[in-house]
Parts: C-alpha cells; structure tokens; sequence
C-alpha cells in the first residue's frame, strides 16, 4: 500500500478531510458535530493523506505563533489504520510547521493513541485532562533543527 500525503490545497481537499474527521470523531467516537468543526478550520493547514484515489486520513495545523503550533484533528479511516497513514499524515503537518519555520509541535493526544506519538518522538507533559468527553495528554515534539 502506497500512501501519499499533500496539504488541502482547495475545499474539495478540505471537504475530504472534514468527512474523514466526522466518519471517526463523530460517528466512531460520539463526539458532537459542533465541537469537531471550529473556527479553527478557517486558518489551519490541513494535510490528508491518499491511498489508491481515496482520502483515508487527514490532520490540521493550527494556532501557529510563537516558534509553536498544534497538531490536531488527527484522524485514520478504520481500514486505513495500522498502515502507516497516521504517521504519513503527521509527518506532512511537521514539514508544514517546519516551513512556516516552527520550532515546535505540540497536541493533545487522546490515551489510546499515545504510544503512537511517543514512537514518533512526542514527549507528554502536565496532567490529563478531558476533551470532547475523551481523556487527552498534552504532548510536544521539538522539530529538526531546533534548540
């Protein structure tokens, strides 16, 4: 299986990824429509990944200041997991924050996935904590070439 990974570049890319998050959080997860979708969207950078002409994976890059931004809205189609989509995935939103000259990446990961991220070099911090009725992680990564 070949997955290729590509920033949204128009609203079908982004269409295509809002209907992967709400396949997963939404309808997989319980988590409300309302609470999935925010304002953050607007200004994200958002990368999804493809396998065989179909979209099956999709994260966002958001809140983009201070040398930082957050990883978020990560989400892997049932099918797709195990296969190396979710790291395709992370990894463009790490090249995206490296081009915006990040120095770091930060999320909040949700407890069954944090083994992922540990195994790609995220490293968590402070207490856990409730998201959208999940329990969540805080976690950071510092980029390539970073202090």
């Amino acid at each position: 299986m070949t997955v290729s990974t590509r920033s949204a570049a128009n609203a079908a890319d982004r269409s295509a990824a809002y209907a992967v998050r709400h396949r997963v959080f939404v309808e997989e997860q319980g988590v409300a429509p309302a609470v999935e979708r925010d304002d953050g969207d607007a200004k994200a950078v958002h990368v999804i990944a493809v396998v065989d002409g179909e979209v099956v994976g999709a994260g966002r890059l958001v809140d983009v200041r201070d040398g930082s931004g957050r990883v978020g809205r990560m989400a892997v189609l049932p099918g797709a997991r195990g296969r190396g989509v979710g790291t395709a995935v992370l990894r463009g939103l790490e090249t995206a924050a490296a081009e915006r000259a990040l120095r770091t990446v930060t999320l909040h990961a949700q407890l069954s996935a944090r083994s992922f991220y540990e195994r790609l070099g995220y490293a968590a911090y402070g207490a856990e904590f409730t998201e959208a009725g999940i329990r969540h992680v805080a976690m950071r990564r510092a980029l390539s070439g970073s202090a």
